[in-house]
């Protein structure tokens, strides 16, 4: 029996990396994929004791990368993006600049829609195409609004697409708060403070770790009947 492929966009730190050692312990054939050739060779040294995984250095945002991107990827069963540049996006509306909520629609839903637009057809009938959004959609504060924006656009994304694209699957995993470097461009050094201010509000009473969103990912790429889903890990936070 053949190894599935899957592809992780996103796959050099964070969830998307966790999900990487996840897989590659399961036994998968793992390919991630970034903008920065660096930071992927220092992803895949950190792998390494796990497996071997192909890399390939590519920015979503742009049509001809994608393109190449899945020239060289090759046949695939799953597809999954944890990518996202919000540099400058979490501002108040009167100071959030055109060019960084740009960057984030680039980033997060665009580029999400051209991996379905090019990646589709590389992938199994059984295959599926796993987006990740995020708490903001549910739980908007000031300075994210464009977070919030895209978040909420890419559930309505993998509703049509899941119908549109059927037999594969489409699907959303929404995290809460995860502990990841993303947060050092959210929150810089009051980031630490933040988190732990929010696990206290939690029901669950911890900030989420990459592994929790890694595990929802791989449900949702494995249930064949999940289709068209939102997934929540948020520890509860919509509810507090």
């Amino acid at each position: 029996m053949n190894k599935e492929t899957v592809l992780i966009v996103g796959g050099s730190s964070g969830m998307g990396l966790e999900l990487a050692r996840s897989l590659l312990a399961d036994g998968s054939a793992v390919v991630i994929a970034g903008r920065s050739s660096e930071r992927l060779a220092q992803a895949r040294a950190a792998l390494a004791a796990v497996g071997d995984v192909r890399m390939v250095a590519a920015d979503i945002a742009h049509e001809d990368d994608v393109i190449r991107l899945f020239a060289e990827c090759g046949r695939l069963d799953h597809i999954v993006s944890t990518a996202a540049d919000i540099e400058g996006a979490y501002e108040l509306l009167p100071d959030l600049e055109l060019a960084a909520a740009r960057r984030v629609f680039d980033s997060k839903f665009f580029g999400p829609w051209l991996l379905a637009k090019h990646g589709s057809s590389r992938l199994a009938p059984h295959g599926s195409i796993t987006f990740t959004s995020g708490i903001a959609a549910y739980r908007p504060a000031p300075r994210g609004s464009v977070v919030a924006g895209v978040n909420g656009a890419l559930a309505s994304l993998a509703y049509a697409l899941a119908v549109e694209l059927a037999p594969i699957r489409v699907n959303v995993v929404s995290p809460g708060w995860v502990d990841t470097p993303i947060w050092q461009h959210v929150a810089g050094d009051e980031a630490p403070a933040r988190l732990d201010a929010m696990a206290q509000k939690l029901p669950v009473g911890r900030i989420g770790r990459p592994g929790d969103i890694a595990d929802g990912i791989r449900f949702l790429m494995r249930n064949g009947f999940a289709t068209g889903s939102v997934l929540h890990l948020d520890g509860g936070h919509r509810l507090v």
